[in-house]
């Protein structure tokens, strides 16, 4: 299953002119969440944020993965 997932990907995390916007985008989302997190005082909203960054960042590393890198 994850050969055909990173095969099915691979044209996607290798073009630069649609992954580029995709890590500009996901940035963008993290800066958000940064923000916010910023102004929290509920704990558990604060671990929310704190896994939302978390799951952000493992897409930023989309292209690694999918590469085998």
């Amino acid at each position: 299953m994850k050969l055909v997932v990173n095969n099915t990907l691979k044209p996607f995390v290798n073009n630069p002119e649609l992954y580029n916007p995709f890590l500009e985008e996901i940035q963008s989302r993290i800066d958000k969440v940064h923000r916010r997190l910023e102004q929290l005082n509920d704990i558990e909203e604060v671990y929310r944020a704190q896994g939302e960054i978390r799951m952000l960042r493992a897409m930023l590393r989309l292209r690694d993965d999918i590469n085998g890198s």
